[in-house]
């Protein structure tokens, strides 16, 4: 007799059993009355071992009695069962890794080993046991707020300055795992852990810049500075952590000081403005009056080195002259006479004739005459408007031209000799 037989239970007495057989097989025995002859044979089993006695206690045999089942009969249910629910704990230990993971295996509790993406398989409970870690998972810390901007959390965002102002900082920091076992079992909790260090670190940034840097230009420089502290703190600590990215989501003044904050932005954007309004200004100046100055003392320099080279030039020429008077005196007072005479008539409107020669009518050409004298009348006010303009240097030698065109030649030629001789 086997637990397997669908006619198992139904034999015997059918006036004691007359509701548990469906006569002859007609169909599957019910659940009670299986119930009922499996608890029926266990109470006669344990029976026999006590010396044959009957359940209903009859003394006489008039009552019911239980059908005699043997052991091995009973223990062969006993052991397919057993060998079923081996296979299924046994099957418990199989698991899956995704491709993006790693599972942790722990026996007792202590690790002993990671294992590589596919199905695997491990002791069964209560022996060992895993754990399933997403390593390529980006997860995010959030700081000073949670959830939006507008949800903050003051205890995390307000933070010193290094020139002593109160500002309100948020951040976001995303990370990803690089060591499973050292995120399980080196700390309690490796998430918490990642936001204290994340606060610690900003504030010790923070607290070494000025407000102005951390307000405006030097948002990615702290950010990033945050995000190198921030590793240094979660490696010592073989967190198995790895910072991807610090966000900043925001970084203003309180609201309680918010209002002289911008009166205080607008005033150094003015105080900038007109520095810069300054600046150009100066810059538009300053190049035109250096201009203007280096043109006026080049224009000084070319007169002064005109002025001694025309002077040298004249006092070469007068050297020059006396050497020849004094190796010919009469030749060079003749040479000297004739051109003073050239000079002098040349630029007069007279006409000088001889009287003593003959009577021929002479061409005289007025036309020639008269825009000759308007020339020179014109020359001689531009002349004297350069000569008031601009005074000769005393000691310097008076040219030929300013000796009266009346007086005699041959004084003035003894004149200019006594200069050089002067000199």
């Amino acid at each position: 007799m086997s637990l397997n037989d669908p006619r198992w239970g139904n034999q015997g007495n059918d006036g004691d059993r007359g509701q548990g057989n469906r006569g002859n097989n007609q169909g599957p025995p019910d659940l009670e009355d299986i119930w009922r002859d499996f608890n029926q044979k266990l109470s006669g089993l344990l029976g026999g071992k006590r010396g044959g006695r009957r359940p209903n206690g009859g003394g006489d045999g008039g009552g019911p009695q239980m059908p005699n089942v043997s052991f091995k009969q009973f223990g062969g249910g006993v052991g397919v069962l057993l060998i079923l629910l081996l296979v299924v704990w046994l099957a418990s230990g199989f698991y899956i890794v995704n491709a993006n993971e790693r599972g942790v295996v722990l026996r007792f509790g202590q690790y002993v080993q990671t294992t590589d993406p596919g199905l695997r398989w491990r002791l069964p409970y209560p022996f060992e046991s895993h754990e399933v870690v997403d390593l390529t998972g980006v997860r995010t810390v959030e700081v000073g707020y949670r959830g939006a901007e507008r949800n903050r959390v003051l205890r995390e965002a307000l933070m010193l300055t290094d020139d002593a102002n109160i500002i309100n900082i948020q951040f976001a920091v995303q990370y990803i795992l690089n060591s499973p076992e050292n995120y399980l079992f080196n700390n309690r909790f490796p998430d918490e852990a990642v936001g204290q260090a994340a606060e610690t670190a900003m504030r010790q940034i923070v607290g070494r810049s000025r407000m102005d840097f951390v307000l405006y230009e030097g948002r990615e420089d702290i950010a990033a500075s945050a995000q190198a502290l921030m590793q240094q703190i979660l490696d010592r600590y073989d967190t198995g952590v790895q910072i991807s990215r610090v966000t900043m989501q925001n970084a203003q003044p309180p609201e309680q000081v918010q209002a002289a904050f911008d009166d205080a932005v607008k005033a150094g954007q003015d105080r900038e403005r007109q520095k810069n309004e300054g600046e150009a200004y100066a810059n538009n100046v300053i190049p035109r009056a250096r201009g203007t100055a280096d043109r006026l003392l080049e224009e000084a320099r070319g007169h002064r080195d005109r002025v001694v080279a025309a002077a040298e030039g004249e006092a070469s020429r007068f050297e020059q002259i006396l050497t020849e008077y004094n190796r010919a005196p009469a030749v060079t007072r003749e040479r000297l006479y004739l051109e003073t005479m050239q000079n002098v008539l040349s630029s007069t409107s007279k006409v000088m004739i001889d009287a003593k020669g003959n009577g021929n009518l002479l061409f005289l050409p007025l036309d020639k005459l008269m825009q000759q004298a308007g020339a020179q009348a014109s020359g001689a006010a531009a002349d004297a408007q350069s000569q008031s303009s601009q005074q000769a240097p005393a000691g310097t030698p008076v040219p030929l031209s300013r000796f009266d065109n009346n007086a005699d030649p041959r004084s003035r030629d003894f004149a200019r000799l006594r200069e050089q001789g002067g000199r």
